[in-house]
């Protein structure tokens, strides 16, 4: 008779992973950890004690009940699955652990890395000058006259402020040429030459704030005594960084602070006084190498501020002075044969010549740029320019003329070319004697009517130096009296091209002059 209780093959199906648990709390089957020959098991490891005991169930249902081997194939497998899941995450532990680790190592030896790069090395405390470095420190000067030039690059405060200087220093013929830029240049930008007594510059609103290396060939004109006279007092230190004999070592004093590279060498920095009595300030921290060549400075210089001064020792070209500052030294010496006799003939040439028309540059000072432009007549010994001042262009232009009677002069309309010539005729009234800002023009046009008089200038002349002027080849010839040096530019031919003498200022002035015929210069009035 078939059991009614028994369960259709579906419900087995749906209880299967229930019948195993029950035989073993009904009681059925050996008890946990006794194997089916009546061994102990449950000294035996997870797995194998595991799968042991899975075969105990499947022999035990197998015997038992013939729907027991799905169940115990299916506890079989429960466990494998717990066990993998086990294992898997026992691994994904692992991973993240190593992970983990390994980014701490990475991390670990960048940082290492970057702090030896940056960890500054260990060097001595400052302390005294030894008696070696102050030798070195008392012969620099000497060293910069001896290697006679070197590049400059000075940097004058920071950020929207900072002017830079870049160019060079020649200082066998004491001379600065460089061209300032930077953000805080204002009205200095453009190029400067200096020397010790003048600074003369060519400003260039225009040009791109980023400093840049001035051309070894400089501009011919637009040189003049700039209002702004910050520079002066840096200027002058950089003079003073030469000299002809050794500082005393044993007046000198500071502190050695430590040790740097400049320009390939190993150099000590030295801080102690500024060179010379150039200039008063903090105390100069100078960068020498083991020849006592100067290759940095750094001070504070009252006008500007902090400064810093950079020198290129292997960047040397030959500097030219531009006329303001007189030109090419040249090598001085007597008149040649031919140079003596054209220099004995200049006046009766000039007075064959007739006249000139004249171009005047006048560097007289920050506040009188002068430019002007007319005629002369050594024939009747009288000049007429009209004068303007670079600096003040829409100022009204002044007519000068002098004659046998003196100097008078008009303001006139600032109207017109304030480079072109005078009107003609000259005007007939208005004309007034006495003081004026144009009188610096007197002794320049008074000379140049002056070498066509019988006998010529007086003095005894020497040949400066050959040049060229407007493509004319002329020798330079230098005559000295006690009124001041007077620079007479002779062609070939005889006849004057340039006329110079320096101003109070210290800049050199120049009268061009044109031979050939001239307009009347006689005013209406007089020649009534």
């Amino acid at each position: 008779m078939e059991n009614s209780s028994r369960p259709t093959s579906g419900a087995r199906s749906d209880n299967r992973h229930r019948a195993g648990p029950r035989r073993h709390r009904a009681g059925i089957g050996p008890p946990a950890g006794i194997g089916l020959d009546g061994s102990p098991t449950a000294g035996l490891p997870g797995r194998a004690g595991t799968r042991r005991a899975g075969l105990s169930h499947r022999l035990l249902g197998a015997a038992t009940d013939p729907a027991g081997t799905d169940a115990a194939d299916d506890d079989l497998a429960g466990a494998d699955e717990e066990a993998d899941e086990a294992r898997q995450r026992s691994a994904r532990r692992r991973r993240l652990t190593l992970t983990g680790l390994a980014l701490t190592a990475v991390l670990s030896a960048v940082m290492l890395v970057v702090t030896l790069v940056t960890w500054p090395p260990d060097e001595p405390a400052a302390r005294d000058m030894t008696s070696a470095e102050r030798d070195r420190l008392a012969v620099m000067r000497v060293t910069n006259q001896r290697d006679l030039r070197a590049g400059l690059h000075v940097t004058i405060g920071a950020g929207t402020n900072r002017t830079d200087l870049l160019g060079w220093v020649d200082w066998s013929r004491q001379l600065v040429y460089v061209d300032v830029g930077g953000p805080g240049a204002g009205a200095l930008r453009g190029l400067a030459q200096a020397s010790p007594a003048v600074v003369v510059s060519r400003p260039d609103p225009t040009a791109v704030p980023a400093p840049a290396m001035p051309p070894l060939i400089p501009p011919a004109d637009g040189w003049r005594i700039p209002a702004e006279q910050r520079l002066t007092p840096l200027l002058t230190m950089i003079f003073a960084l030469s000299a002809e004999r050794p500082d005393p070592a044993d007046d000198l004093s500071g502190r050695w602070v430590g040790r740097d590279r400049r320009n390939g060498e190993d150099v000590d920095i030295l801080e102690a006084a500024p060179p010379g009595t150039a200039t008063a300030g903090t105390a100069t921290r100078y960068w020498l190498d083991t020849a006592g060549r100067l290759h940095r400075l750094e001070t504070t210089i009252a006008a500007l501020g902090r400064v810093t001064v950079h020198l290129n020792r292997t960047d040397r070209p030959t500097l030219r002075p531009v006329d303001a500052l007189g030109g090419r030294p040249g090598l001085p010496r007597a008149l040649t044969t031919a140079e003596r006799d054209r220099w004995q003939r200049l006046p009766a040439r000039l007075r064959a010549a007739g006249g000139a028309a004249v171009t005047v540059t006048l560097p007289a000072s920050a506040d009188a740029n002068l430019r002007g432009t007319g005629w002369l007549s050594w024939t009747s010994g009288t000049a007429y320019l009209g004068v303007t001042d670079l600096d003040n262009p829409d100022s009204p232009r002044t007519l000068v003329r002098r004659d046998g009677n003196g100097v008078t002069r008009i303001d006139a309309s600032a109207s017109g070319d304030p480079a072109g010539p005078p009107p003609l005729p000259p005007p007939a009234t208005g004309w007034r004697a006495g003081a004026h800002r144009t009188d610096t023009l007197d002794p320049l046009v008074a000379r140049a009517l002056r070498a066509a008089r019988s006998g010529g200038p007086t003095g005894s002349p020497h040949r400066v130096r050959g040049d060229n002027l407007a493509g004319t080849v002329v020798d330079v010839v230098e005559v000295g009296t006690g009124a001041g040096r007077t620079r007479y530019w002779i062609d070939r031919s005889g006849l004057l091209r340039r006329l110079e003498l320096p101003s109070k200022a210290g800049a050199w002035a120049q009268l061009d002059l044109t031979p050939g015929r001239v307009p009347s210069l006689t005013r209406p009035t007089e020649a009534r």
